[in-house]
């Protein structure tokens, strides 16, 4: 996943920025690698429009040697954060990328006031658990509901 028009990228260092929309190729790529098992109606255009339209500086990606590896979304309703799509390439994986991409999305919402973010993780991905038990999330005694809209 070529990257082109950046500048004074250290080739070691994951850059990390607010995404844009020459992006947009490259993340819907990724997530579709990434999150195969997610239902249909989870099309990334759609939930990437939605973004832009709420607090797109929470929308992250980062770059590695020219080259989009990573994505975190965030969400803040005044109360509570949110993380979702957290995605790195796979073979970019055990690099502490998606550490990174946490640490600065969880800086981002503290700066906005909040003080307490929570995930969810699907009932397919419980590898991941560990992961974020490393960074310090716990599995809390909760249900979680949902219905859509549409």
């Amino acid at each position: 996943m070529t990257l082109g028009g950046l500048k004074d990228m250290s080739k070691n260092e994951l850059q990390i920025r607010s995404f844009c929309e020459h992006d947009i190729d490259l993340v819907v790529a990724l997530w579709k690698d990434f999150f195969r098992e997610d239902p249909h109606w989870n099309d990334p255009r759609k939930i990437i429009r939605g973004k832009l339209q709420i607090q797109p500086e929470l929308f992250l990606v980062g770059i590695f040697e020219n080259q989009l590896i990573a994505t975190v979304m965030g969400g803040f309703d005044g109360f509570r954060g949110w993380v979702y799509h957290l995605a790195v390439t796979p073979n970019m994986r055990k690099r502490g990328f998606g550490k990174k991409m946490m640490q600065t999305l969880e800086k981002k919402l503290m700066e906005l006031g909040c003080h307490k973010i929570n995930l969810q993780v699907r009932e397919l991905n419980r590898g991941v658990v560990e992961f974020y038990e490393s960074l310090g999330y716990e599995v809390e005694d909760r249900i979680s509901m949902g219905k859509r809209l549409k």
